[in-house]
């Protein structure tokens, strides 16, 4: 886990303390990658949790807002790791969406145009481009759109087209690290800048570290109870020729390895289905997430 002064603009922790600190920064960002006029936004709730599926599953958003009519919904999201279920995880994202506004009572006729935007260091698609958005139509009639109102955005920072105008390429430069060098990326530089300097956050942030080193422990210690039961089966089952000692320590190994994984892959904005589709058992994540949420909470 990164020092609380290395953190950069890229890094969750000050994401979401900028773009919610500064309303007027998230609005511009939202028109320049959108490329529409936004007037005003609302934050639902920052980091927003929603909870709505039967087995207590949910999903933690980045950034939650909508716009003053109430009648689009913009999730931003950073990601910063290479996650080849990206695609998968925009569809469940939208979906928790949708799951809320009807849990609020209302009528699916009143379901709001929502924006899922992913912003990547990595191009998931391998295309070369900056951004891809991306919306329903009809394959046998590509120019027929659905009109379900439901948009994913993936924008890019290693893309190699020139596809984008200078604002969103200095901004994506911005987000791989590069100096600030536009109007925007020199205003979230300095909203950087007061979040690090805010000794209430950086009090939060080591907060949040402690805790996460609590949870490194906890989870170590799940992983060798783990380990040593996974050891002590492998062990039998190898049989006297390679000898139980070699089945437990290699248990032992496996187990610290997995529960480290989860909680990687947790911090990494890893989706319980992605990490249960990468081989994790359900049990396992569905522990590390409740473990997880109270790291976080």
């Amino acid at each position: 886990m990164k020092k609380f002064d290395e953190l950069t603009f890229a890094d969750d922790f000050i994401f979401c303390k900028v773009l919610t600190m500064q309303p007027e920064l998230c609005r511009e960002l939202l028109e320049m990658i959108l490329e529409k006029k936004i007037e005003k936004i609302n934050f639902v709730e920052a980091q927003k949790t929603l909870k709505e599926t039967y087995d207590g599953k949910g999903v933690r958003f980045d950034v939650y807002v909508e716009n003053d009519g109430k009648t689009e919904i913009y999730d931003i999201e950073m990601q910063t790791t290479a996650a080849k279920n990206l695609p998968k995880r925009s569809r469940y994202y939208q979906g928790m969406i949708d799951m809320d506004t009807v849990s609020q009572g209302m009528d699916y006729k009143q379901l709001k145009k929502s924006y899922v935007i992913f912003i990547c260091l990595n191009d998931l698609f391998g295309e070369g481009r900056h951004i891809y958005s991306f919306e329903n139509r009809c394959i046998q009639q590509p120019e027929l759109m659905l009109k379900d109102e439901a948009m994913k955005i993936f924008l890019c920072a290693d893309g190699t087209l020139d596809d984008v105008d200078s604002g969103v390429k200095k901004f994506l430069d911005f987000v791989a690290g590069k100096a600030a060098d536009s109007e925007l990326t020199r205003k979230l530089d300095e909203a950087v800048d007061t979040v690090k300097s805010d000794s209430m956050w950086r009090k939060q942030f080591m907060t949040l570290e402690m805790k996460y080193n609590e949870y490194l422990e906890q989870g170590l210690e799940q992983g060798l109870q783990q380990g040593l039961e996974q050891g002590l089966q492998q062990g039998l089952q190898q049989g006297l020729e390679q000898g139980l000692e070699q089945g437990l320590q290699q248990g032992l190994e496996q187990g610290k390895d997995v529960q480290r994984q989860i909680l990687i892959g947790l911090r990494n904005g890893r989706s319980c289905e992605d990490l249960v589709k990468d081989g994790f058992t359900e049990k396992d994540v569905n522990a590390a997430y409740e473990l997880y949420r109270q790291l976080i909470g």
